[in-house]
C-alpha cells in the first residue's frame, strides 16, 4: 500500500485527488490549514483521509509531519490559490505558495536521505508563471515571467522544484491552466458566474463582473488531477503543461452559463465594474499539452460547453433548493 500525503487536501484539487487515490486503495494523509473550516461538500470527499493541521510557513512543523507520515508520494497543492487575492496579500501569498513549497521539498528530501528510499513529489505549478507570454500557445519551454504576486509565488515554487530535482529528489511539475468543477468556491469568477446565472434564473437580478475580454484555457478539474498522478508516476521527473489548447473569454463563459440556465439575453443581467479588474492581468493564456499527451498519454475528456453546463446544473439545483427552503 502506498502512503500518500496531500497538502491543500481541502481544496478543489486536493479533495478530488484524495478521492481518486483512496479509490486505488492507498493510505491517504492530508494537510489542512490550521483553523480552516472545511465546506460540507469537501468534507464528504475526505471520508477515510487522515487529516493533519499545519502551517506551510512552519518549517519545523512541516518537517515533523512529513517524518511522522513518512509518505512515499507527496502531492503539494497547498497555498493561496487566487490571483485576485494575491494583490491584497502579496507577502502572505509569497510565503504560503512560494516558500511553502521549498519547505515541503526540503522535508521530503530529508526524509528520503534518512530512510534511504525514494520520495516522489508533485508540484502543482500554474500557467500564471508565464505572465505576459510572447508566444501562444505556451509550452514547457516558454520563459517564466510572472506579472502578479501569485505568479511570482508559483514561479518560485516551480524553480525550487527544479533545484531539488537536481539534488536527487523526484519532483514532477504539472503546469496547470485554469480548471474548474462544482467544488470551486464563489471567490473564483467561474463559480461566481455559474452561481449568478442559476440565481438569476430562479429569482432575477444581475451579476457584476470585471474584464469580460480576458481569455483563458479552461478545463475540467478531475482531468487535471489525473494528469498529476500520471506525472508523479512517470519514470522520470519532468515538467508538463496541462491544458485543453482552447481559449475562451469570460464573456464566452457567461454566454454559455446563462444559456444553460435558460436565459437568452445575458446582457440584460450582467454589468461590469472596474473595481473587479486586476491591476495587471496576464496575456491570453492557452497551453500546448502536446508533451503530456505524448509522454503521459493524457488528454482532457470534458469540453468547454460541457464543463460550464455541469457547473450550472449543479448550481441550479442548489438555487432551487434554496428557493424551496425560503
Amino acid at each position: 500500500m502506498t502512503r500518500v500525503l496531500i497538502t491543500g487536501v481541502t481544496g478543489q484539487d486536493g479533495s478530488l485527488l484524495a478521492t481518486a487515490l483512496r479509490g486505488e486503495g492507498h493510505e491517504i494523509h492530508g494537510l489542512c490549514q490550521t483553523g480552516l473550516a472545511i465546506p460540507a461538500p469537501i468534507r464528504e470527499l475526505l471520508d477515510g483521509v487522515t487529516l493533519h493541521d499545519g502551517d506551510l510557513a512552519d518549517a519545523a512543523g512541516i518537517g515533523e509531519l512529513v517524518d511522522a507520515v513518512a509518505p512515499d508520494e507527496v502531492y503539494h497543492l497547498a497555498g493561496q490559490s487566487s490571483v485576485a487575492l494575491s494583490w491584497e496579500d502579496p507577502i502572505g501569498t509569497l510565503v504560503s505558495t512560494g516558500l511553502g513549497a521549498g519547505i515541503v521539498f526540503e522535508a521530503a528530501y530529508r526524509l528520503q536521505e534518512r530512510r534511504g528510499t525514494p520520495v516522489r513529489v508533485l508540484q502543482a505549478s500554474s500557467a500564471e508563471i508565464f505572465g505576459r507570454a510572447e508566444q501562444t500557445p505556451q509550452d514547457e519551454d516558454t520563459p517564466v515571467r510572472p506579472v502578479s504576486p501569485y505568479g511570482v509565488a508559483k514561479a518560485t515554487a516551480h524553480q525550487l522544484a527544479s533545484v531539488y530535482r537536481q539534488r536527487g529528489l523526484f519532483v514532477a511539475c504539472t503546469i496547470l491552466y485554469n480548471h474548474e468543477s462544482t467544488l470551486r468556491p464563489p471567490s473564483f469568477v467561474t463559480r461566481k458566474i455559474t452561481m449568478g446565472a442559476a440565481r438569476i434564473s430562479v429569482e432575477g437580478g444581475e451579476l457584476t463582473l470585471g474584464n469580460l475580454d480576458a481569455g483563458r484555457d479552461w478545463g475540467w478539474a478531475p482531468d487535471y488531477v489525473r494528469a498529476m498522478v500520471l506525472a508523479l508516476r512517470h519514470t522520470e521527473p519532468d515538467d508538463f503543461v496541462v491544458a485543453t489548447g482552447e481559449v475562451h473569454t469570460v464573456e464566452d463563459f457567461v454566454r454559455v452559463a446563462f444559456a444553460r440556465a435558460g436565459i437568452a439575453n445575458w446582457q440584460a443581467h450582467v454589468r461590469t465594474d472596474p473595481a473587479f479588474v486586476r491591476p495587471v492581468d496576464a496575456a491570453v493564456q492557452v497551453g500546448d499539452a502536446s508533451k503530456a499527451r505524448r509522454v503521459l498519454g493524457w488528454a482532457p475528456s470534458v469540453g468547454f460547453d460541457d464543463l460550464v453546463g455541469r457547473m450550472v446544473e449543479h448550481d441550479l439545483a442548489l438555487a432551487h433548493l434554496a428557493g424551496d427552503a425560503g
